[in-house]
């Protein structure tokens, strides 16, 4: 049975004992997550916290939906158990008739054959292998560009404030993509509260000047690397310093049981640049559905 409880009424430990022990575990689907990053959710749930479904909810003009989170890329369904279509479709199925709109990105596992559904496109890495293994699976050029970033003289430091990062963002790429500032203050927290947790890690790239030209903010939990986010300037561009940065963290995490996820994308050019690290398609799924009485 499928019960339906808001976030107040919500057993936080088991819930998140189930997002921890699930085996399509995610780290945006953790309580603490979700409360720093929604304006409010909701959760299904499932036997005692066997299966649950967070529904990040908005309330406008007297109408509640389900929305789709900044800085999540895939909720829906987590289960400590395996995952059957037809256990999406009952929680799909149980999410309630008020939210007049559901737009949902839902995880790897939730694949469900729907008109409502549409396929979107991940890249990821295994890092079991040893790092002269992963390596030799990089593209020519992405190798060239990782020499040409090596010989300019750079710097990476672990230890300096995200809110540098995002607005070197801010400065270069943020005016094309017209976020607001409460998404970027959200980011902020975000991370501070996951470095204090020690889930992220934080890296900056400076020249020879010691100048930011570089950032990335990455997340962790017990099986997957997240990419979540990076800032770079055209010098930064120009010495290569995001191909520089993401193999740092390959080197740094090879042999081990971690999955580098790249968070995307759907852009040619930029799906081409994962894979160049030797990357691996995964999909997942946007659900998006307009209820009536």
């Amino acid at each position: 049975m499928i019960r339906y409880l808001t976030r107040n009424q919500l057993n936080v430990e088991k819930y998140d004992n189930c997002i921890a022990n699930a085996f399509n575990t995610r780290i945006y689907a953790y309580s603490w997550y979700l409360d720093i990053v929604c304006d409010d959710f909701d959760v299904l749930i499932k036997d005692d916290y066997q299966s649950v479904m967070p529904l990040p909810k908005r309330k406008k003009y007297g109408i509640n939906y389900i929305y789709q989170v900044p800085w999540v890329q895939q909720l829906g369904v987590f289960s400590k158990d395996g995952i059957k279509d037809s256990l999406v479709w009952e929680f799909v199925n149980a999410i309630p008739k008020k939210f007049k709109l559901v737009d949902l990105l839902l995880n790897t596992e939730n694949k469900i054959n729907s008109s409502l559904v549409v396929e979107k496109t991940n890249f990821i890495l295994s890092l079991n292998e040893p790092y002269s293994f992963i390596r030799k699976q990089y593209t020519k050029g992405r190798n060239s560009s990782i020499k040409q970033a090596e010989k300019a003289d750079l710097v990476i430091v672990e230890d300096l404030s995200p809110d540098k990062i995002i607005e070197l963002f801010k400065n270069n790429k943020g005016a094309d993509l017209h976020k607001k500032d409460a998404d970027y203050l959200v980011l902020s927290k975000l991370i501070k509260v996951a470095l204090s947790l020690n889930l992220a890690k934080v890296y900056a790239v400076k020249n020879n000047d010691k100048e930011l030209i570089g950032g990335a903010f990455f997340l962790i939990d017990q099986c997957r690397i997240t990419y979540l986010f990076s800032a770079l300037n055209s010098e930064g561009r120009e010495k290569q310093v995001m191909s520089l940065l993401i193999d740092t963290v390959i080197r740094q995490n090879s042999a081990s049981e971690f999955t580098l996820d790249f968070e995307g994308s759907m852009i040619k050019s930029i799906a081409s640049f994962f894979k160049s690290f030797g990357a691996q398609k995964e999909n997942y799924f946007w659900y998006k559905k307009k209820q009536i009485l």
